[in-house]
């Protein structure tokens, strides 16, 4: 590539789109998927922002954007190391937005067949001239160009260093490609690395009904939901599904809830009748599980928005038995209770296939940060878990500080609380660790999740 690209000034993120859902030239999904990329630079979480910005779309399109924004995040390092071997002075010389914008572009170009080579370098120039002018979109042109070209022979030089090349193939950050080979080996930590890229599965639950009818109910909608191995009264339904034009969505006979998630109230064994109260509920699936054996069960978070979600969520299903409120978990505002759930804000390092973008968000200090949270919270329920209760530790992280650790320093702190392994058999013993639950995406097809079981003295 000759052209060299001088960075433009410094805008506020997708100055050149913002205030407009269409762009002349360019379809809705484009702009769309821009737009979204734009959010995220800005700290946004990635499926807020891909519902807010398709809204308007219609539900193809919604799912052409999101094959395109995950897929685009999942590759994003050997994206950048082809382009940059295409663009004179390397990556650093384009605008944050251009660089997403041929991101999108050659993500396209490479991996979705259905994408005419014309329409995705045509409108990614269109989309590039409003936001750096004339001279970025002749460089995003000429670049976009000759990758098309090349398809067919493309090469690029791979890191000659093991965890260099490990990160850039499978588009992680090389210091956590580095915590996980160093805690589960090379071999280990590739089959992690590529269940991470590969598009997660969508679990639903029974809802009122049994597994066998919402199977029926499904078959009869030419669904062909199969059973999930580890979780019993799960379905894994076929990619591409619309799930919300089903009838039993509509009718709330099933919710959403990735097996992992279903294995952590498994897990908990909760007592029949009991009082149970879910301290960081939100999106709602671990307290409505909490249902099938609670006789009430509180979600509460601190979040009003997230709390109104629920409330609307539970009454799609016509649930009954459980309240959503509003509340810090840290200064729990519930009478004691027989169960206290604590499913811990965390890194999220264990569902890093649903959420793509949290690879790129995550940094070392957040371990410190997440830490001193997880800590106020577990600290606040323990005040509510009446003597013989149940406090329940639970994140979706596979991380050491987030889970084994914070639980030995609880119980270091709290000597009226001890580890209480469930009763033999309520989850398969290849996910128990030393009476703790893990949950491994590269072993168990599932997202990561950790838990552990802790009983208060009487």
């Amino acid at each position: 590539m000759s052209t060299r690209a001088v960075r433009p000034t410094r805008r506020t993120p997708a100055s050149g789109l913002s205030g407009s859902s269409a762009v002349a030239g360019v379809t809705g999904a484009r702009v769309a998927a821009a737009l979204v990329m734009a959010d995220l630079r800005t700290g946004q979480l990635l499926d807020g922002a891909f519902d807010r910005r398709v809204q308007a779309l219609e539900p193809r399109d919604r799912r052409w954007v999101h094959e395109l924004v995950w897929g685009t995040l999942r590759t994003r390092s050997v994206l950048d190391a082809l382009l940059a071997a295409r663009v004179r002075g390397g990556l650093a010389v384009l605008d944050d937005e251009v660089l997403d914008l041929l991101r999108l572009a050659a993500y396209q170009l490479l991996h979705m067949d259905s994408v005419p080579a014309y329409a995705a370098i045509g409108e990614t120039v269109e989309l590039v001239k409003r936001r750096g002018g004339i001279g970025a979109s002749g460089l995003a042109n000429a670049v976009l160009r000759r990758l098309d070209r090349e398809r067919d022979a493309l090469g690029y030089r791979a890191p000659t260093d093991t965890l260099d090349a490990l990160a850039e193939q499978y588009s992680h950050p090389r210091w956590v490609v580095a915590r996980w080979a160093a805690r589960f080996g090379l071999e280990d930590t590739t089959r992690l690395l590529a269940a991470n890229n590969a598009p997660a599965a969508i679990v639903v639950r029974p809802y009122g009904i049994d597994v066998d009818t919402l199977r029926a109910q499904l078959a009869a909608e030419d669904i062909d939901a199969t059973p999930v191995p580890l979780a019993p009264a799960s379905l894994t339904l076929p990619a591409g599904v619309p799930l919300t034009a089903l009838a039993p969505f509509r009718s709330g006979a099933l919710y959403v809830q990735d097996a992992a998630a279903s294995l952590v109230v498994q897990y908990a064994h909760v007592p029949d009748g009991c009082l149970a109260v879910d301290l960081c509920a939100a999106p709602g699936s671990k307290a409505l599980e909490l249902t099938r054996r609670a006789a009430f069960v509180v979600a509460g978070d601190r979040n009003r928005s997230r709390v109104a979600r629920m409330t609307d969520g539970f009454a799609r299903l016509h649930a009954t038995r459980i309240a959503a409120m509003v509340g810090d978990a840290r200064h729990p505002a519930c009478a004691p209770a027989d169960v206290v759930l604590v499913d811990a804000p965390c890194t999220g390092t264990g569902t890093f296939r649903r959420h793509p973008d949290a690879r790129w968000r995550l940094k070392v200090s957040d371990f410190a940060v997440l830490g001193q949270l997880q800590r106020e919270i577990l600290r606040g329920a323990a005040t509510i878990v009446r003597p013989g209760g149940l406090l329940i530790y639970s994140t979706c992280s596979l991380e050491p500080e987030e889970n084994e650790e914070m639980v030995s320093a609880f119980l270091a702190t709290h000597p009226d609380f001890t580890l209480d392994a469930p009763p033999e058999g309520t989850v398969d013993a290849s996910l128990l660790d030393a009476g703790m639950l893990r949950v491994l995406p590269q072993r168990h097809g599932t997202d990561g999740a950790f838990a552990a079981r802790l009983r208060r003295r009487a």
